[in-house]
């Protein structure tokens, strides 16, 4: 009974809500959104687009359509509806924390801020969609921070690009839709299945991997700039205190993390070389493991299925990413696609603790009294194990991967996978500009030793190369017998040596030099020490 009050303490609201008023005008709230989604429509970068403005209209549109459908029908059935308001520290303190993450990364990566009017927007249209769903269906709809955290949660992993916004915005509606229609029941209740974000990310995901349109978001580079902010798994860790504090949802990240980077480790010591690239686990990954599958809702409650749940997260993540890159799919795509199957398994997760529990290995391992620690106990663990692998250089410290020289000899000594990563690195860097990474993937394709020999794509990145004014690859447009090769020069070593950070435009050179020398750029070394 005790652990019952606790968790409706966390989960509930504060007192009793106060008596509803039934009225067919409640309908005007809705209303009232959508004129400011309206309103919202005519700022400077939806104005900016016809297809985002279109994307806009269209949605409010659907709701205006939705609406008078719904005053309709209840004038007809002489009903109406009520609101009542309840606040759920799960609702805000969740929205909280994922906007500090949205305001510590947008910092350093821009587009983040500019994208703030957009966020606003989805809320105002979450709000719409979750009023109409639950009007449509029931008398009264709960008012509170409820669809904070699940747009947060949305967009800090994928957002459509504006001239396919309109998608982002079914999405949303994808979300709650399923959570109010995809249900089951669950420890005597009706409950939703899954995650709303996590489903809709998920469902997105698989059509967007079948289809081949990942370009149509900036799901790739949002994985990618997390890093750009310094110490980000240092503040992501920060904020998963607070949350892990308030729901207890210690054992699920701390478990999904020990996997993860015991998986890492295991395959470094294997092969040589990092299984993540730059590190053991992304950026992003840590992230999903804190505010992604942590929603107590449709995670399982008992400690041991927490434990459970998070190292099947982190092994699911695991092998997600080396299926997706077998496949030739973005690998970012790991961290989601594995939520929504995890959300089904927590009642077959219950089953197997309960049943474990009744058996007398139970009793004989005192399994109840390794598992019946308070969270503060669990926290301290996962405090004590985030500070080893922070001390290991295995979160915000410089990583292996980090060092294009590490896969440039690794590839050379023949590790597993070293060329073809060595290779997507340069392809990285390429886009990037330096025309010493389209020389380095010319020169690959010309000599056929890592890769199959590709001429037309060997001449492309030469072009490339030569156009960025890089000596070597204008001599290897020639023809010549043997392929010319040269260092990095010192505009390419501020795009080389960025380490998922922001490109180093501003560093003064021997300071370049000498990072470039840390790194194991041996010609930079060298011109140090005649400096």
């Amino acid at each position: 009974m005790a652990a019952r009050r606790r968790r409706s303490t966390r989960s509930g609201p504060a007192r009793e809500p106060a008596e509803r008023t039934v009225s067919r005008n409640a309908l005007y709230l809705p209303l009232a959104l959508t004129g400011l989604l309206g309103l919202l429509s005519f700022m400077p970068r939806v104005q900016g687009s016809v297809r985002l403005t279109w994307s806009f209209w269209g949605a409010i549109a659907v709701l205006l359509v939705w609406q008078a459908a719904l005053s309709l029908r209840l004038r007809g059935a002489g009903v109406g509806r009520s609101l009542t308001t309840v606040f759920r520290k799960q609702h805000y303190v969740q929205a909280m924390v994922q906007l500090a993450v949205f305001a510590y990364w947008g910092w350093y990566w821009r587009p983040v801020y500019e994208f703030g009017g957009l966020l606003l927007a989805q809320l105002v249209f979450a709000y719409t969609v979750d009023m109409l769903v639950q009007w449509s269906r029931r008398e009264s709809y709960v008012l509170g921070f409820g669809p904070f955290p699940i747009i947060f949660s949305i967009n800090l992993f994928l957002w459509f690009r504006d001239d396919w916004f309109y998608l982002q915005f079914l999405m949303i509606a994808v979300g709650f839709l399923g959570k109010e229609f995809v249900r089951w029941q669950r420890d005597g209740r009706r409950v939703h299945i899954f995650n709303p974000s996590a489903f809709a990310l998920g469902l997105f995901s698989l059509v967007l991997i079948a289809t081949g349109t990942t370009e149509l978001t900036w799901g790739s580079e949002i994985a990618s700039t997390l890093t750009l902010a310094p110490f980000i798994y240092t503040h992501l860790f920060l904020l998963g205190l607070i949350v892990m504090y308030f729901f207890s949802i210690t054992l699920v990240a701390a478990s999904a993390a020990a996997v993860l980077f015991g998986g890492s480790a295991l395959y470094s010591a294997w092969t040589g070389v990092p299984y993540f690239i730059d590190s053991d686990i992304p950026a992003a990954v840590f992230l999903g493991l804190h505010l992604l599958i942590t929603d107590p809702s449709t995670s399982p409650r008992t400690p041991p299925g927490k434990m459970v749940f998070g190292a099947l997260y982190g092994a699911g993540v695991f092998a997600l990413y080396w299926i997706l890159g077998s496949a030739g799919a973005p690998t970012f795509y790991d961290k989601l696609l594995c939520v929504p199957l995890l959300n089904l398994s927590v009642r077959g997760i219950d089953t197997l603790i309960h049943r474990l529990k009744a058996s007398p290995a139970w009793d004989a391992f005192r399994v109840d009294w390794v598992f019946s620690r308070p969270n503060l106990a669990h926290m301290a663990v996962w405090v004590v194990l985030f500070g080893s692998m922070s001390a290991l250089g295995r979160t915000d410290g410089t990583h292996p991967g980090d060092r294009l020289p590490f896969w440039i000899e690794a590839c050379q000594e023949g590790r597993r996978n070293a060329c073809d990563r060595l290779m997507q690195l340069e392809a990285t860097y390429c886009g990037d500009a330096s025309a010493w990474a389209c020389n380095e993937l010319g020169a690959a394709y010309a000599e056929g030793t890592i890769t199959e020999p590709d001429a037309e794509l060997s001449a492309a990145y030469f072009a490339r190369a030569c156009e960025l004014r890089f000596q070597a690859a204008c001599l290897n447009l020639l023809e010549s017998d043997e392929v010319a090769r040269a260092s990095p020069r010192t505009l390419d070593l501020r795009l080389l040596l960025r380490a998922g950070g922001r490109n180093l435009m501003e560093t003064p050179e021997p300071e370049l030099l000498d990072r470039a020398c840390m790194h194991g750029w041996g010609f930079a070394c060298e011109r140090m020490a005649a400096l």
